[in-house]
């Protein structure tokens, strides 16, 4: 009978300790948002170098950021929300949009892209896919 009393005193506390410190834990803070200055042609580069990117402008266009993200919009923001940039915090403003040829990688001998996106001469959103219409798509980092 004692080891019985001794065994559900240990269940007991076990569990108590375990509630407590769970209790207790601050919840996970939020990724932050990478702050990529992006107002120059070195500056552009320059990030995608930084992930290893060897990379030529090609074009560059003004656009506005949508309000109201479509389902298919929705997955590329959370491309976005995964690398740290803040497309999302940026929906409605007005913004750059920068298309690069890839240099450095051509799986299956295909053209590949990058793109990034500007906004308040900062990069809040970037990608790199095939020039076939993006049957290939991937982050940046």
């Amino acid at each position: 009978m004692k080891k019985r009393t001794f065994i559900l005193l240990a269940t007991v506390l076990i569990s108590g300790s375990a509630l407590l410190l769970h209790h207790n834990r601050k919840p996970a803070e939020p990724a932050k948002m990478a702050v990529v200055p992006a107002s120059t042609v070195a500056e552009r580069m320059d990030y995608f170098a930084s992930h290893g990117w060897e990379v030529e402008e090609i074009a560059g266009k003004d656009i506005t950021i949508p309000e109201i993200f479509s389902s298919a919009y929705e997955e590329y923001v959370s491309m976005q929300d995964k690398q740290g940039l803040p497309l999302r915090d940026n929906a409605g403003k007005d913004a750059k949009l920068y298309v690069y040829e890839v240099k450095n990688y051509s799986p299956e001998n295909r053209k590949m892209l990058a793109e990034l996106l500007v906004c308040d001469e900062k990069a809040v959103a970037s990608m790199v896919y095939s020039d076939d219409g993006g049957s290939i798509r991937m982050a940046v980092s």
